[in-house]
């Protein structure tokens, strides 16, 4: 997969352009708009970010996690060390070591909430002048397909790539998205 990044300034048109690309089997889950104006894209009914992917939760939170590890070993080096195994039981080193790791885990994601996610931040200023961010997600086999429909739409202006998103991501969002249509 390839990400492809692409500012505009009118939703009307994207909203014909994710028309255009579901037409072309480009499928919604691949198709995603940030903007900072999440009434409008209601309105046009515009796959949307979702609003923990706004923010930087999901990165900051697995960096605190990977501190919370080192944090977390202190404690039992320092019990192995001190040879606490002999005269008292591991159950309150172990117990404390994993409420470090999840207070680590938890508080990276308390930073992470305050912070725009780092794959958008380089279009903040664009978003908040009013423009919208066009996010779609492709496999090779279907770029050409992209570039063709881009063209047709003038006012999109092509801003690069970005990091992918696994296959795996946007292949539970299809069968979620299969899922809601078919229950109930």
């Amino acid at each position: 997969m390839r990400r492809h990044f692409y500012l505009s300034d009118d939703l009307d048109d994207l909203e014909q352009l994710e028309k255009d690309l579901e037409r072309q089997n480009i499928e919604r889950p691949q198709i995603h708009i940030l903007s900072n104006n999440d009434a409008g894209l209601e309105t046009h009914h515009l796959n949307q970010v979702e609003s923990l992917l706004r923010k930087d939760v999901v990165h900051s939170g697995m960096m605190g996690f990977l501190v919370g590890l080192v944090v977390a070993a202190i404690p039992l080096v320092v019990a192995y060390l001190i040879g606490i195994s002999e005269t008292y039981l591991w159950v309150p080193v172990i117990f404390f070591s994993v409420i470090l790791l999840g207070f680590c885990t938890w508080e990276g994601g308390l930073v992470g909430i305050q912070r725009p996610n780092r794959h958008y931040e380089k279009f903040e200023r664009a978003l908040n002048s009013g423009r919208h961010l066009l996010i779609v997600d492709v496999k090779p086999s279907e770029e050409q397909r992209l570039h063709e429909i881009i063209t047709e739409h003038p006012r999109c202006e092509d801003v690069g790539l970005g990091e992918p998103v696994p296959n795996w991501v946007i292949g539970m969002q299809k069968q979620w998205g299969k899922f809601i249509r078919w229950a109930p």
